[in-house]
């Protein structure tokens, strides 16, 4: 299925987790650090942005980090596998034209941006950038989708 999406917001939701998907809007160099290197990473105007919170929780800290992306080139932190700190990531973000959700992998971990660990709910969707947004794939029956709207207002 193919979802219309410009500068907005889209919300898949299970009954207790999220996935928030965005576009890039603009082309840029995202930065992932990890803890031996630096990678580079070319982010095209349709790439998509996606936060993905395996426990759900609050959407206010996913649009944050979508933008912190997005707006502020903020870069990704990719901890070692068994890093202590990698079971307290409570919001994933990946970045790029396609990304597949999976739920056995260990958060935080993984560099590859085609890859994002979700809930089991949510596990094996796929998105794809398409010229006219976001193409869904393997959506779990059960899960909906929607548009969301958010703004960081600053003085």
């Amino acid at each position: 299925m193919i979802v219309p999406l410009k500068d907005e917001f889209l919300l898949i939701s299970g009954t207790r987790s999220f996935l928030l998907v965005t576009r890039a809007g603009s082309l840029f160099a995202l930065r992932i650090e990890t803890m031996d290197k630096e990678y580079s990473q070319t982010v095209e105007p349709g790439d998509l942005i996606a936060v993905s919170a395996p426990e759900g929780g609050a959407m206010e800290p996913a649009f944050m980090l979508a933008e912190f992306v997005r707006t502020y080139r903020m870069p990704l932190i990719v901890l070692p596998k068994d890093h202590p700190g990698s079971k307290r990531f409570s919001y994933l973000v990946s970045v790029g034209p396609l990304i597949t959700t999976s739920c056995s992998i260990r958060r935080g971990t993984h560099p590859e941006q085609h890859l994002v660990c979700s809930s089991d709910e949510l596990a094996g969707i796929v998105l794809r950038a398409h010229p006219e947004g976001v193409e869904i794939m393997d959506l779990p029956e059960g899960a909906t989708h929607r548009y969301v709207n958010f703004r960081i207002l600053t003085s």
